[in-house]
């Protein structure tokens, strides 16, 4: 996987200067020996300045980990600590920060050596809140050396999220398609979250595309298209062109980039794409995104920036769906009642025409796109990629700018079910818990559009506290909740 950061987290312990310093020291050193015996060591770095009360110290450790090269900072109090100096710490320090606090070890501490961080926290979360600096705080943050060294483990996909976003450019080309709506994308909350955007005509894509004619690179991408394809390699005749549309993109990419280092892609794939380009781009959308570039259909822009969020903390290739048809009757009946927990209603396929990756399917085709098919030569209409997705545990999710530019979000863990769609298309039956529900009072009630992320495992937990950071009210991250616990616009009496 390409296009994902690889972070680096420093680790600077804070003293209250009426505590011995030793604490906090020892205690950091306890702490960086307990990551590394169960983590990758070059995840952390140990910062040897401890603060202590000193805005001069605060500076000192601020270009100690400058310099060695962290990209998100634990500060550790393994006392009280300063509230001051770390608090400017973390306000002065370029990348996502968290904050944890040592336990206390044993009876034997209680009498002389009584470190309080317990009680220090409460002082750095208001702190922290008089500054206005964010900050990543474990549900429970204080703990020995162990659970400590597992708290920074759980911050590493939400400081790569964070810190992605703030050097992410979301390259996009045409506007959205007529009657889509949907899709809509103020793009003011894409600058607040640190966001750059480069918008283009579809016009020139093509006349990109059109440079790229005889592209002495064609053959080889040809050959490797038709290696991952093997025998689901149904429309041959079109791979120098699909080829030739990827170089396209990807030499966009680089001379587009700029000072950005990870991009993302909002294309627009119909209606006018099939009939000007001669197929339809969506195996070449797979191909990128199963490399950790993430390309939406249809132009959508937040749909873009939900698949790259998902990239980063699950460090896989994710997805971008319609949340799209019921489950018949008949096809719940033969394959899911009674052999998996669900209702029909917490069942729905998703499904889009060809977009997900080979890597997450579990059989594929590279052939015509059925609908647009209905109404266009099927010649124009080659170049999806269609089968039934893996089975196994995902994460439904999307990060979203309201009409009047308002965050939003929601969340839901469920999982694609081994069980036949009988259908066409990138598509999976879903089983989410108490989907109906959701549907009902998340998705309808709060205006969210048709296209959903999927990361292939559960992450609800990781980027809930990604929605967090960047600023999403708690009240509007939606999810499924459990039967018992009523939605706010849920009828009681229903």
């Amino acid at each position: 996987m390409i296009n994902i950061p690889k972070i680096r987290i420093g680790i600077v312990a804070v003293s209250r200067d009426c505590f011995p310093e030793s604490l906090s020291v020892n205690r950091r050193k306890a702490l960086a020996e307990a990551y590394r015996a169960q983590y990758d060591a070059a995840d952390i770095y140990e910062c040897p300045v401890c603060i202590v009360e000193s805005e001069i110290q605060m500076m000192e450790a601020l270009e100690d980990v400058k310099k060695a090269g962290c990209q998100a900072l634990c500060v550790y109090l393994g006392n009280f600590g300063p509230e001051i100096a770390e608090t400017l710490l973390a306000k002065y320090f370029d990348g996502p920060v968290m904050f944890c606090a040592a336990a206390e070890e044993n009876i034997g501490v209680l009498s002389s050596s009584r470190g309080d961080a317990y009680c220090g926290m409460l002082n750095a979360s208001y702190n922290l809140k008089l500054r206005g600096v964010k900050a990543y705080i474990p549900e429970y943050p204080v703990g020995d050396a162990a659970a400590c060294a597992r708290m920074i483990h759980e911050f590493l996909p939400v400081a790569r999220a964070v810190y992605g976003l703030n050097h992410l450019k979301i390259i996009s080309f045409g506007p959205r398609p007529l009657n889509f709506l949907a899709c809509n994308a103020p793009i003011q909350q894409l600058y607040n979250l640190g966001v750059e955007i480069e918008e283009n005509s579809e016009l020139d894509l093509f006349e990109a595309f059109r440079k790229h004619e005889g592209d002495p690179r064609i053959p080889e991408v040809a050959a490797d298209m038709a290696k991952e394809l093997g025998d689901g390699n149904k429309k041959p005749e079109i791979l120098p062109k699909l080829a030739q549309y990827e170089l396209t993109l990807l030499d966009w990419i680089e001379a587009h980039k700029g000072s950005r280092e990870y991009v993302a892609i909002a294309g627009k794939c119909w209606p006018a794409f099939q009939t000007q380009f001669g197929f339809v781009p969506c195996y070449v959308n797979s191909r990128l995104t199963g490399r950790g570039i993430p390309v939406s259909c249809e132009v959508d822009i937040y749909g873009a920036l939900s698949e790259f969020i998902g990239t980063v903390v699950s460090q896989d290739a994710v997805t971008l769906l319609d949340i799209n048809n019921t489950v018949p009757e008949d096809l719940y009946q033969e394959g899911i009642a009674g052999k998996y927990p669900y209702t029909l209603e917490d069942t729905f396929m998703g499904f889009h025409c060809g977009n997900t990756t080979t890597k997450k399917l579990a059989f594929c085709e590279m052939k015509y796109q059925l609908i647009m098919a209905r109404s266009l030569p099927e010649e124009v209409t080659q170049g999806t990629l269609e089968g039934d997705i893996l089975p196994g545990d995902i994460t439904f999710f999307r990060l979203q700018s309201t009409a009047d530019a308002k965050l939003n979000a929601y969340i839901a863990q469920g999982e694609v079910l081994p069980v036949s769609t009988h259908s066409f298309g990138s598509i999976g039956i879903f089983a989410i818990p108490e989907m109906g529900r959701f549907y009902r009072h998340v998705l309808i009630e709060h205006n969210f559009p048709h296209h959903g992320a999927v990361a292939f495992g559960h992450y609800g937990k990781a980027i809930y506290e990604v929605f967090k950071y960047l600023g999403v009210p708690v009240e509007d991250i939606g999810y499924n909740q459990p039967r018992g616990v009523r939605y706010p616009t849920e009828n009681p009496f229903a």
